[in-house]
């Protein structure tokens, strides 16, 4: 008998999880926010202060190549699918040397700031 009424009991209960689209979530954003216009703002030979000035500082460092920054957010709303963006910028020498990312390259990009 009670191995029934735990069945029962396990059945209606497995019923509560179809209410947790009723349960408002936070919007949950973790990391650097980037936009387009600030990504424009990059130069080949920047130096890493100029960056950090521009963009700020990547939110975790990568303790075994210091050379290479990454800039990553991430947005999981209460509804909807997960926003996340990414740019990924590369240092030699102590110069801004490359970009990748999801954000478009500046028509700028390869012209230096000195010129």
């Amino acid at each position: 008998m009670k191995a029934v009424l735990m069945g029962a009991a396990v059945l209606l209960l497995s019923g509560c999880s179809t209410l947790d689209k009723m349960v408002y979530r936070i919007d949950i954003p973790q990391g650097n926010y980037l936009e387009q216009r600030d990504i424009d703002k990059l130069r080949i030979g920047m130096s890493k202060e100029q960056v950090a000035f521009v963009l700020g500082k990547p939110v975790s460092a990568n303790a075994f190549n210091q050379d290479v920054w990454h800039y990553v957010y991430q947005l999981d709303p209460n509804s909807g699918d997960i926003y996340r963006r990414e740019a990924i910028l590369t240092f030699t020498d102590g110069a801004l040397s490359n970009y990748e990312g999801d954000f478009d390259l500046p028509e700028d990009f390869n012209t230096p700031l000195d010129q």
